[in-house]
């Protein structure tokens, strides 16, 4: 029996969520942690963010560590000015310290995706790593019929593919259908051979309506989802302090929206 993997993903540099998360795992004897990226963008503290994901077993790259790698292109304003102050905070010069180089080079060296047997690891989605959304939208056909899209994401998973990205969690299974963690109160258990989606949400700017941080437990065939109580008004307090950063980061945490 492999053993369990906590899988966390869009910290979103909120160390209170962080904090409270890395926690939990610790407290509940879990010693391998899987981030599928994003630890960084609207939050107020990439840097002691970053320095507690070095912890972790394995991360991956988001569209927010590639875009303050590369440049932020097709993003929304809030989010580029939130990336671009990202940016100054972790980008070494010629005269930096070793420790702020040795961050860069980990957000510029992050994988694309993580294979372990018949589970994929990933940020967005296996056609587009980093940048592509898989929603509750997509699962939907006017005529009840699977999307074209769905469709070829399967196809391109093995067994169980894991995803952030959209800070929504749930799964969805082969047959198109999407389930909310509400809706199987928790705890979904894998069927062999059957393919699944599964989103880990978000342990730093939930966007389904219940703002406690979120992340999975996955254990044998089981896959738990876990929400947990953190201090975001300290959050919000220290991005309303930072003029690059909209206040509306701040005030999406309060309502997890």
């Amino acid at each position: 029996m492999p053993e369990p993997v906590a899988i966390i993903s869009d910290i979103h540099a909120n160390f209170e969520a962080l904090r409270v998360v890395y926690q939990d795992i610790e407290d509940k004897g879990i010693r391998k942690i899987i981030c599928l990226g994003d630890i960084i963008g609207y939050g107020p503290d990439p840097v002691s963010c970053i320095d507690v994901a070095r912890n972790f077993d394995i991360n991956l790259r988001g569209n927010h560590e590639e875009a303050v790698v590369n440049g932020a292109f097709g993003f929304n304003p809030i989010a580029k000015e939130a990336i671009d102050w990202t940016r100054n905070q972790l980008k070494p010069t010629w005269h930096s310290f070793a420790p702020k180089r040795a961050r860069w080079e980990i957000i510029k060296e992050l994988p694309l995706t993580h294979k372990e047997g018949n589970i994929l690891y990933v940020h967005g989605s296996p056609r587009d790593p980093t940048m592509e959304y898989i929603l509750k939208s997509d699962t939907e056909d006017l005529f009840g019929e699977i999307p074209a899209k769905i469709k070829e994401i399967f196809s391109m998973i093995p067994g169980v593919c894991f995803v952030g990205h959209t800070h929504t969690p749930g799964v969805i299974t082969e047959e198109s259908r999407f389930y909310s963690p509400v809706e199987f109160n928790g705890a979904f258990d894998i069927e062999e051979g059957r393919k699944l989606i599964v989103n880990v949400g978000s342990v730093g700017q939930p966007r389904d309506g219940d703002n406690r941080a979120c992340y999975v437990i996955l254990d044998g065939p089981l896959i738990t989802y876990q929400r947990l109580e953190y201090d975001y008004v300290k959050t919000a307090k220290k991005i309303r302090s930072i003029s690059q950063l909209d206040d509306r980061n701040a005030d999406r945490l309060e309502y997890g929206t």
